[in-house]
């Protein structure tokens, strides 16, 4: 909690800085609460994009705040209105799925532009022009998940556990349903959980066991997840384990026992082991400035600022602009342009805001991420 609150006293004095003339940008996260790590993760990626941009010798500069949503939709919308009586030009949306499905609505009827880091529910961008996403959309997530396991060979009967309450879990959930058979998948045992149940999940690892799942498949976040995993072991169940963009976060959770993931794979846009001299760099002054190697949410969020910043570069745009004129200039680039980050190169936008770029193969080894390609 501590680093939380230094964390969002930072972003507030960065926001409160005088950059001279700057592009208001703001976001909404979850800093507090149980999917704290999620938020704080994004904004920590967004502000040292944002520090690392104004010191250059560019014409672009962000003035940077982030608000506090704790994963709630009403709380995103108060949150977003306050940026808004701020001055937001150009948003960073939410950080989760349902917060950002508000957020983006608002988004929409007010003609300000948002990329969202994480937000992967199809909801988010359904319908609104003006809203786009740096992360995987849900449905794709569950196809390719479903892809990777077959073509790897990891296994051929799988258990799928989801959280039926979640549009996060379902939108994964069915598409990897719907493309298991064709990657020669049997889902021998699928059970679902939500808020209120998702504490006991004996009723569920034992139908995977007993139907003898050899993987299991965990569309969710990492809380339930940890849970699983700790209930996994006491039952001596001992199946492959494949999570998504969710689960990473995993080994910064307090508390967690992190030999319990050892061997979990996921799907992820990010790989901070990576050699390049682009996640080196992000990955190095990550750790130095907070303590913790970042996970995908950091690196989402700082793609976006920069993704921003080329956007604005490439359409001459000035921080005099009212939002809604930088909202028509950012649809022409983000629907124009490719992008070049730490979570994927060749990065493209389709006009619904989907976003495209290669998934990567994640393992847990020793207490750390590595890559599996």
């Amino acid at each position: 909690m501590k680093k939380i609150l230094v964390c969002a006293l930072l972003v507030l004095a960065m926001s409160a800085t005088a950059f001279g003339a700057a592009f208001k940008i703001g976001g909404t996260g979850p800093l507090t609460g149980g999917a704290a790590i999620y938020g704080t993760a994004a904004m920590r990626g967004a502000q040292i994009a944002a520090e690392e941009i104004n010191a250059m010798n560019i014409d672009v500069k962000f003035d940077l705040r982030y608000e506090d949503d704790t994963h709630d939709a009403e709380k995103a919308v108060n949150a977003y209105n306050a940026l808004k009586d701020w001055g937001m030009q150009i948003s960073l949306g939410s950080v989760t799925s349902k917060p950002a499905e508000a957020t983006a609505a608002e988004n929409f009827a007010d003609r300000i532009f948002a990329l969202t880091p994480s937000a992967s529910s199809a909801a988010v961008t359904e319908g609104k022009d003006n809203v786009f996403q740096m992360c995987f959309v849900d449905p794709n997530q569950g196809t390719a998940s479903a892809q990777y396991i077959g073509e790897k060979k990891l296994a051929k009967k799988v258990a799928v556990i989801w959280k039926n309450d979640d549009v996060y879990s379902k939108g994964v959930r069915d598409t990897f349903v719907e493309n298991a058979g064709k990657h020669g998948l049997e889902i021998v045992s699928e059970t679902a959980f939500a808020d209120g149940n998702d504490t006991d999940f004996s009723v569920q690892l034992t139908d995977a066991k007993n139907k003898g799942a050899e993987l299991v498949f965990l569309p969710m976040y990492y809380q339930p997840a940890s849970l699983i995993l700790a209930q996994a072991q006491a039952m001596g169940y001992a199946p492959k384990w494949f999570g998504i963009d969710g689960m990473d976060g995993i080994l910064t959770m307090e508390g967690f026992d992190k030999s319990l993931a050892e061997g979990v794979m996921l799907l992820t846009p990010f790989n901070a082991d990576a050699k390049d001299e682009k996640t080196q760099k992000f990955v190095k002054k990550y750790q130095e400035k907070f303590g913790e190697i970042p996970n995908q949410f950091a690196a989402d969020g700082y793609d976006c600022v920069y993704a921003y910043c080329q956007a604005l570069t490439q359409a001459k745009a000035t921080p005099d602009m009212s939002a809604e004129d930088l909202c028509g200039k950012m649809i022409e680039q983000f629907t124009t342009m490719t992008f070049n980050g730490v979570t994927g190169d060749n990065v493209r936008w389709m006009k619904n805001g989907e976003v495209t770029k290669d998934p990567k193969g994640m393992v847990i080894k020793n207490g750390a991420y590595v890559g599996l390609d």
